[in-house]
């Protein structure tokens, strides 16, 4: 009998005890403004507001609103999605190999009306995005977690940077509808 309370002793014990660290070690939770949940800095407005959303950044902006500074755009009414015809196929080396291809599908949020331009343009647009698709590559922007915000948030602005003078400011915003990584 003693031979089987012995291992349960100890498993609950070490449950327990895991169970304890994981507590005492997550993360502490942070405010808007930066600091901690009890002890926000009142009066200091955080770097990231958005004025759209009234200043506060904690407030998703809705549709029709710019997610970034500087990219005013109209009503969603006045707005139009357009998908690109084709998938990009993005090859990630190694030691001159492929390593890996990343594929990613790509839409614009442009002024509405524009969609036959949009297509008219589409060889230039494309050109633009591979080239930043495969900086991005090169630079390491597609290992690891590549999908985390930050990662993402950078190949949209710089995908948008890039198209911008191909569609001039009737460009809203550049949106990554799929993306996928398969290694060889």
């Amino acid at each position: 009998m003693k031979a089987l309370i012995l291992p349960l002793v100890l498993g609950l014990a070490g449950a327990g005890a895991g169970i304890g660290a994981g507590l005492w070690l997550q993360p502490t939770p942070q405010s808007p403004s930066g600091g901690e949940a009890g002890n926000p800095d009142p009066g200091q407005e955080s770097p990231g507001a958005d004025p759209v959303a009234g200043g506060d950044p904690s407030i998703e902006p809705g549709p029709g609103t710019a997610p970034m500074p500087g990219r005013d755009r109209p009503p969603i009414e006045q707005i139009e999605f357009v998908r690109m015809t084709n998938q990009f196929v993005v090859p990630i080396l190694r030691q001159g190999d492929v390593d890996a291809l990343v594929v990613v599908s790509v839409g614009l949020e442009v002024r509405a009306g524009l969609r036959d331009t949009v297509f008219a343009r589409e060889p230039k647009l494309r050109d633009a995005f591979l080239r930043v698709m495969f900086d991005h590559a090169n630079a390491g922007g597609f290992d690891g977690v590549f999908t985390s915000g930050p990662q993402m948030a950078t190949l949209r602005r710089t995908l948008w940077e890039a198209a911008r003078p191909v569609l001039g400011a009737d460009l809203f915003d550049v949106l990554i509808t799929d993306i996928a990584r398969q290694d060889t």
